[in-house]
Parts: C-alpha cells; sequence; structure tokens
C-alpha cells in the first residue's frame, strides 16, 4: 500500500474493522509516519447474463432496478424497498456460484417477488417477461393470482368490489 502523503511503499496496520461495506483499515507509513485510512472490499467476480437469444451481456443491477421500477410506476411502494429488491435478487445470483446465468432465472426471482409485493406490479412485469401471446393467457395468470390468500393490504384489489358488499365490509371493520 503507497503512502498518500509522501508516496512509500510499505506501511503498517494498527486498527481494523469490519463495516458494512468491507473492512476499514487505519495504517501507518513505515517512510514518513503519516497516518491514513484504507477500505476494502470483497470483488465480486463478473456475472454474465445468457439472453434469449443466446448472446451474453454483463450484469447490470441498473437494468434490473429499471425494470422493476418500470413496472412499479405509479403503484405506492417506496424507492427503498424497490432497491433492497434489486440487492437481494443480485445477492442471489451471486450466491448461484456461477459465471453466467439465463435471464429466465433472474426473471422468475422478480416475479416471485413482486407476487408478494404488489399484484399489479407482477402482472404488468409478467406481460412483458412472460410475453403473453392473448389476452387468455394473461386473464388465466390474473385468476391465478386472485386466487392466491394474501393477509389485508393497502394495495388496491385487482377487482373492485361491488357497492354493496363494499358497504357490508365497512361496517365490520368498525
Amino acid at each position: 500500500m503507497k503512502c498518500p502523503h509522501c508516496g512509500y511503499h510499505d506501511s503498517r496496520v494498527l486498527d481494523s474493522r469490519d463495516t458494512s461495506e468491507g473492512i476499514r483499515r487505519r495504517r501507518q507509513c513505515l517512510g514518513c509516519d503519516g497516518r491514513f485510512t484504507t477500505y476494502e472490499k470483497q470483488q465480486q467476480g463478473a456475472l454474465f447474463v445468457i439472453k434469449k437469444d443466446r448472446r451474453r451481456e454483463p450484469f447490470l443491477k441498473s437494468k434490473l432496478l429499471t425494470g422493476i421500477r418500470k413496472a412499479c410506476e405509479k403503484r405506492p411502494i417506496p424507492a427503498h424497498v424497490l432497491e433492497k429488491l434489486a440487492d437481494e435478487i443480485e445477492a442471489d445470483l451471486q450466491a448461484l456460484g456461477r459465471a453466467e446465468v439465463a435471464s429466465g432465472i433472474i426473471g422468475d426471482m422478480v416475479m416471485e417477488r413482486l407476487k408478494h409485493l404488489d399484484h399489479i406490479a407482477y402482472i404488468r412485469f409478467a406481460s412483458v417477461y412472460r410475453d403473453f401471446a392473448d389476452i387468455t393467457r394473461l386473464k388465466q395468470e390474473v385468476d391465478t393470482l386472485a386466487g392466491i390468500d394474501t393477509k389485508p393490504s393497502t394495495q388496491l384489489p385487482l377487482i373492485p368490489a361491488p357497492a354493496g358488499e363494499a358497504a357490508r365490509v365497512g361496517r365490520r371493520a368498525r
């Protein structure tokens, strides 16, 4: 490690600490006795995505996040939740330990998480990812999703309840 003060090529470590970003080391130059701090982060191996047409391109979390954001556009989902979702998917891909991953695996990971996060975003993503040929396939996907038993949330329903039923539900909540 070169000293930033004098350029001497050697230093000794005075203190090491783990941080969320990696390892923080406090160093002292053996040439000028100047002190400085270095941060070390483990570098992940390059990950490539195998596209449907068999092309290979580097994995970019920014592209993943862009796709997720498009699916979640105008939905009540905070930005930090989407970034966390992209971080989780990237970590899962790195945990696979492979240098190349099919785009289908990434799409399935996104769909699984969106299904539990927001149904509308899930349908939006699925409509592009699965490239539905006709309205019947899309309707099957919506019907499958509507059959999932979910806990009450702030999410808007896929199909609005009839006016009379909404009033009954409101009375029960009181």
